[in-house]
């Protein structure tokens, strides 16, 4: 969710009004500078992390304090539910904290309100530290700046079932790789198994479009542009794949547990999960578990989706030059890769990637997902708009359902879904 503009420029307005505190409404709130000696108080909000990693970041927090004599950091962690709302309410009142963990489409209003610190300004000897296109992940078409420091990044393998490819005449060995592949192949399992097994039980999502190489969104930022040739040919051929019972009949109310069941009971040969995931088949259906392939996301491009997490320093801070350090510290490539030996995410630090935690097999499920998916990660693209919201998201699957059942042609669809989202754009 975005905060408008009428509260994104309320929030610049009451922070030149309101009583300074550390942790936001400072002087200055258009500067960048983030010079100075490391000190001071500052607040460091995460987003629902603290009732699992609590002892982690207690210590991340102690060793940086020791680092930094003078400094102190006071953690706040925020549930998942709201969490944007109460973006939006500490920003609109002048209290949002020094360091907040955000998402790209969180960071989007807040730059656009002067909230966020640009880190191409603040603190561009950082940069190389970071894949460039988890740096790229927070950055606003039409303005000009970085404004988070990536962190945790995630992306999930495409599983297959071996079987079910064979029995359609296809090579297990040699999956489909790009969407003509898995039309064909799609086409291929719907006649072979006279339409009860389908290929995908999903319909696309933004991140399929970006993946078949059509346009999302202008340069400025001021409108979306997946209605494009690439865009009109992608739905198409989805369509083709719907008539043709190649894409599951449930595919236009799927969620991720329902494709997961679906492909758990084998009427669809491919579905994206994670080690969670195989884990469960493990347990719920060795016969299919046996059969499981593991390969990349489908891609035109030869890049995989890629989901970031950031921390976002705000530009209103008091104490800039210790919010940077934190907000820096947090994400180095030393606490990046202890908080993915914690939790199955991955670092966006250079490098880190290549470390054998994520290229040497030992037997498990969960190495295997991992290995797969940090090969991926490497070339990654966050192909979601910052500023496509899920109103938006809403509204383009509405619009696709449709063109799927025949009540208007997949140009259509297209045209509609983008009109609404512009004005929804507008609107924000």
């Amino acid at each position: 969710m975005r905060i408008s503009r009428r509260a994104a420029a309320a929030a610049v307005v009451l922070a030149t009004v309101l009583p300074l505190s550390a942790c936001g409404g400072g002087s200055g709130a258009d500067s960048t500078d983030a010079s100075g000696k490391v000190e001071g108080k500052i607040t460091f909000q995460t987003w629902n992390l603290q009732a699992n990693f609590k002892d982690y970041f207690n210590g991340v927090i102690a060793d940086f304090e020791k680092k930094y004599p003078g400094t102190e950091v006071k953690w706040v962690d925020r549930p998942g539910e709201g969490y944007a709302d109460k973006i939006s309410a500490d920003a609109a009142g002048g209290t949002l904290p020094d360091v907040v963990n955000v998402s790209p489409d969180l960071v989007a209003p807040l730059a656009e309100a002067g909230i966020a610190l640009d880190l191409d300004k603040a603190a561009p000897k950082y940069r190389e530290e970071y894949l460039p296109e988890a740096w790229a992940s927070h950055q606003v078409p039409g303005a000009e700046g970085t404004f988070a420091f990536p962190w945790y990044l995630n992306t999930g393998p495409m599983f297959y079932n071996k079987r079910l490819l064979q029995k359609a005449g296809l090579d297990a060995a040699k999956p489909p790789s790009t969407y003509d592949e898995v039309f064909s192949a799609g086409l291929k399992l719907a006649e072979a198994s006279d339409g009860k097994v389908a290929a995908l039980a999903n319909v696309p999502t933004i991140e399929d479009f970006g993946r078949y190489g059509g346009g999302l969104m202008n340069d400025e930022g001021t409108g979306f542009t997946f209605n494009d040739a690439k865009g009109v040919e992608l739905l198409t051929k989805y369509k083709q794949l719907y008539d043709a019972k190649a894409l599951d009949p449930q595919a236009l109310t799927a969620t991720p547990e329902s494709s997961g069941h679906k492909f758990l009971t084998e009427s669809v040969a491919m579905n994206p999960g994670s080690a969670l995931d195989l884990a469960n088949f493990k347990k719920q259906a060795p016969g299919l578990y046996e059969n499981i392939g593991i390969t990349d996301q489908v891609s035109n491009t030869g890049k995989a989706n890629m989901y970031v997490m950031g921390l976002m320093v705000n530009a209103q801070s008091e104490r800039k030059p210790a919010s940077v350090a934190f907000a820096h510290y947090v994400t180095d490539a030393t606490r990046q890769m202890q908080f993915a030996k914690k939790v199955a995410i991955f670092p966006s630090t250079a490098g880190s990637l290549d470390d054998p935690y994520f290229t040497e097999e030992d037997g498990t499920d969960e190495t295997r997902v991992r290995i797969a998916a940090a090969k991926s990660l490497k070339t990654a693209v966050n192909y979601t708009p910052v500023l496509f919201s899920e109103q938006m998201k809403t509204e383009l699957r509405n619009q696709i359902a449709k063109a799927l059942q025949g009540k208007q042609s997949p140009e259509e669809a297209l045209d509609n879904a983008v009109k609404a989202c512009d004005r929804l754009l507008q609107q924000s």
